[in-house]
């Protein structure tokens, strides 16, 4: 369990349902070819995941001191793991994330698209060593990251089986990914600050460059509540453009209740949040809403299919 709890397992459960219901949620049930089989694309997956897990595990490593000040009792590695063991284990997914990704490449014949493998895992190393550290950076960073893990299905699914009689309507299929992944990214870079805001103190104490050491809490919350208005507002316009236009009305009830809402709840508490208690609350409601966000994309399918 302890090795479970290292590597986050439930967000790494996450990514993975995300990556799944994208291709048996969304993909899978249109009328066009896949670069993938089903093994192949499990391995995707499994790459997707090796490499975010390698990612955690280099985080705790060189966040011990300020795990400690933040969260002493969920201390794993110094503690019930050792530090060896740890480095070990990093470098053991990273090789085998990589080299999934590179028999994958060179399954669709693109070779050149290793590279992504080795920029992701490069990236979440330097994120751990330096990147976190920066003013913002760190946090654009992992949003990045997330935001990625949507794009590459279309490089590795959409991409390779793309050809001149169907590129318009993958074009389209890639477009839908795209919003995603901006979604994905625009929710989790403000949950990535909430998440600074909840462990100012022990990222003070460590000499940590965030938002809110920088301008501090109060102000920082309200820079939340700005970005966070900005993306409701941008979920309701595409609401109501995509989901309204088209009379997908059993998308647009979802997306209200299971999306809009718990933002609408989250604009309301950050405001006036103070203590680590309310900030790691909101930032679990974020989490909820990139998860429910990510289901739509199989609530949208399912209702045109209802429509048809």
């Amino acid at each position: 369990m302890k090795y479970l709890k290292l590597i986050r397992y439930q967000n790494l459960l996450l990514l993975a349902f995300m990556q799944l219901i994208f291709r048996y949620g969304f993909l899978k049930l249109q009328n066009i070819p896949l670069a993938l089989n089903h093994f192949q694309y499990a391995l995707l997956v499994l790459s997707t995941v090796l490499i975010a897990a390698a990612g955690y595990i280099i985080n705790d490593i060189l966040d011990q001191e300020t795990d400690y000040d933040n969260r002493p009792n969920n201390v794993i590695v110094g503690k019930s793991i050792s530090e060896k063991a740890a480095y070990n284990l990093y470098f053991v997914l990273n090789v085998l994330g990589v080299g999934i990704g590179f028999y994958l490449s060179n399954v669709i014949q693109k070779p050149s698209f290793t590279g992504a493998f080795i920029i992701v895992s490069a990236t979440l190393y330097m994120y751990a060593t330096s990147l976190k550290q920066m003013l913002l950076v760190g946090n654009i960073i992992v949003a990045l990251l997330l935001s990625f893990s949507v794009l590459i299905i279309g490089l590795f699914d959409l991409l390779p089986a793309t050809y001149d009689g169907n590129r318009a309507e993958m074009g389209v299929m890639f477009s839908m990914l795209i919003d995603y992944a901006v979604f994905a990214f625009i929710i989790n870079l403000i949950r990535e600050i909430v998440k600074d805001m909840e462990d100012v103190d022990g990222d003070y104490n460590q000499g940590m460059s965030t938002l809110p050491i920088a301008i501090g809490v109060s102000r920082t919350s309200k820079v939340i509540f700005g970005l966070g208005i900005i993306a409701t507002l941008i979920l309701l316009w595409y609401v109501n453009t995509y989901l309204m236009d088209y009379h997908l009305y059993y998308a647009v009830v979802y997306a209200l209740i299971f999306v809009v809402s718990p933002m609408i709840f989250f604009l309301v508490k950050i405001w006036n949040a103070q203590s680590k208690k309310e900030f790691h609350l909101l930032s679990s409601v974020l989490k909820w809403v990139i998860f429910f966000g990510i289901l739509s994309v199989l609530v949208i399918t399912l209702n045109i299919h209802l429509n048809a």
